[in-house]
């Protein structure tokens, strides 16, 4: 695992370095199965837009899914990197490419601010992992630099959480019971924080992309009813929460929320839909505006 030589101090990192990055290592598998339809997107627009011998950059790669899934289809050929801020997401990342003998490197830092070799990436990809910056127009700007021109971005982000009612079922549920419960700021950095299309295709605008394309996508995601008790109560602003508070809350939360999750259950399955955005776009040339 590489480290850069100053770690990241946002409130994101504090928290991705604590118990939210390690509860996403503790639920890598069941999060890896309930995403397999976002990362199966993204491996197709990546390995599309670069050859086989090329440079891809994964960003916000969490514990590696989609980085190593893009990795197996181009093969040893390819060099393929993931970035996240996260040391836990990427130590387990890093331990995932060594037991597969992956051609994939991992990189703890923050893609912001990071010092990318300039004009190096084939492609740039995200799955649910660009939202969280502190300053967005920054952080597309230096993914703009680590491109190579005509160099293909795709990535896929939430839409808003109306539209998301499985991704905010515990919290809802809970607020009864946890009072401190924060609220969700739109446009704050965090999951729902590309919500609003127009801010997504300004940022990317602003930050030297061009041929931006932004499209609803809807897909049926799943998991195992027997992991849905774990992925309520350790994950998400509720899972947070339950750190700080008695056995006998949490146990009352817990029954309270698993209740709330009732209609998305269907036998040993657990379905939603993700409405998410497929956004594209590409780097053009440094003197020209295509």
């Amino acid at each position: 695992m590489e480290r850069t030589a100053q770690q990241p101090s946002s409130e994101q990192a504090r928290l991705w370095n604590g118990p939210a990055g390690n509860a996403w290592v503790d639920a890598q598998t069941t999060l890896d199965h309930l995403f397999r339809p976002l990362e199966k997107l993204l491996v197709k627009a990546a390995c599309a837009s670069s050859p086989p011998t090329g440079r891809v950059l994964d960003v916000g790669c969490g514990t590696g899914g989609t980085t190593l899934a893009i990795a197996r289809v181009l093969g040893p050929g390819a060099n393929c990197t993931g970035i996240d801020i996260s040391e836990p997401m990427i130590a387990a990342a890093q331990g995932r490419a060594v037991r597969e003998g992956a051609a994939a490197r991992f990189v703890c830092a923050d893609a912001q601010t990071h010092a990318f070799e300039p004009a190096s990436f084939d492609s740039i990809v995200s799955r649910l992992g660009v939202m969280f910056f502190d300053d967005p127009v920054r952080a597309f700007s230096n993914l703009r630099r680590a491109a190579k021109d005509g160099a293909a971005l795709h990535f896929i982000a939430w839409r808003g959480a109306a539209e998301n009612p499985f991704m905010t079922t515990a919290e809802r549920a809970a607020a009864p019971l946890l009072p401190d419960l924060p609220p969700r700021q739109p446009n704050a950095p965090g999951q729902f924080g590309f919500a609003d299309r127009h801010r997504v295709e300004a940022i990317l605008e602003e930050s030297g992309w061009r041929g931006i394309d932004i499209r609803p996508v809807d897909l049926p995601c799943t998991l195992p009813e027997k992991d849905l008790v774990g992925y309520l109560s350790r994950l998400g602003p509720v899972g947070l929460a339950l750190r700080q508070v008695d056995e006998r809350t949490r146990e009352r939360v817990i029954g309270t929320v698993r209740a709330a999750f009732e209609p998305f259950v269907h036998g040993d399955e657990v379905r939603l839909v993700a409405a998410c955005w497929m956004v594209a776009a590409h780097a053009p040339g440094r003197n020209r505006n295509d």
